[in-house]
């Protein structure tokens, strides 16, 4: 099981600027989750890609005045659920319609949709932003009947979502096997028709094109293979992206644009968004 390095970084002063800041420039350096607070924030990555190099060129080139703490330790895989328990994951519920929990968690609010998710060595849970940013936009659409195609599933939380909004298929696609075999457990904790593939971009080709096309990434993946994405997106189909900040809009609209998508919605959270776009042509 894979094994990940949490990295501690305390803030002196701190605000959600700093700290938004701060988990944008680890994200592009490959840490795959954080957790904010009001003295600075928990990243995490795995720890075979962990380089102090990276953390103390971040912390030096600081646009921002500010003195840092940091510390790391490494997480074995066999204990990432205290970790998540003891550090992140509580139970959640967006738009007062959808609770988000694990199996270990007790008196559990009722909702219209409970979604189970033990999320070990997975990310997305629902706390993040980009997430719930997500679960609100499929929450606001309807999916019954449609083909829904989740790039970058990661725990397949969004990918069980859809389908219980009334997907009739949903593929879920992870290149990280340790995140494929959770979101494959946590499909079964659900008990929800969803296909989970191990792979990346080139798994879609196999795919028949999609009515509803997610992916939660970041921005560099997505302008990277937005052309891939597209060819899977039906004409007048939905797109629905988020991993990027509300300042990073107007490049990933434009890389977009390229293949007939125009954005239609955004919401945003803590300088987060998630967009909604339509393919016009």
């Amino acid at each position: 099981m894979q094994d990940y390095i949490a990295l501690r970084i305390d803030a002196n002063p701190c605000n959600e600027t700093v700290t938004d800041l701060l988990a944008a420039f680890l994200c592009d350096v490959g840490y795959e989750s954080f957790s904010p607070d009001e003295n600075g924030l928990t990243a995490y990555i795995k720890d075979n890609q962990y380089k102090e190099s990276d953390v103390i060129s971040i912390v030096n080139e600081f646009p921002i005045e500010t003195g840092f703490s940091i510390t790391s330790e490494l997480v074995k895989g066999e204990d990432w659920n205290e970790e998540w328990e003891k550090n992140y994951f509580q139970p959640i519920i967006v738009e007062d319609r959808c609770v988000v929990h694990s199996s270990f968690h007790k008196d559990v609010p009722e909702a219209e949709y409970d979604i189970v998710i033990d999320p070990k060595m997975a990310f997305g849970t629902g706390h993040h932003s980009t997430t719930s940013n997500m679960m609100r936009h499929i929450l606001s659409e309807d999916m019954n009947g449609k083909n829904v195609i989740d790039m970058g599933t990661g725990t397949g939380i969004l990918a069980i979502l859809c389908k219980m909004r009334g997907a009739v298929t949903v593929t879920g696609i992870e290149i990280d096997p340790f995140a494929w075999e959770n979101a494959v457990e946590n499909v079964r904790l659900n008990n929800v028709d969803v296909t989970m593939l191990c792979g990346d971009a080139f798994k879609l080709p196999d795919l028949d094109p999609a009515d509803f096309f997610l992916a939660n990434i970041n921005r560099n993946v997505i302008t990277a293979d937005i052309g891939m994405y597209a060819s899977k997106v039906k004409t007048g189909g939905i797109m629905l992206l988020s991993g990027f900040y509300v300042s990073d809009i107007p490049i990933v609209a434009e890389a977009a644009g390229k293949y007939g998508f125009e954005v239609v919605k955004t919401l945003e959270d803590n300088n987060w968004v998630a967009i909604k776009l339509v393919k016009i042509n």
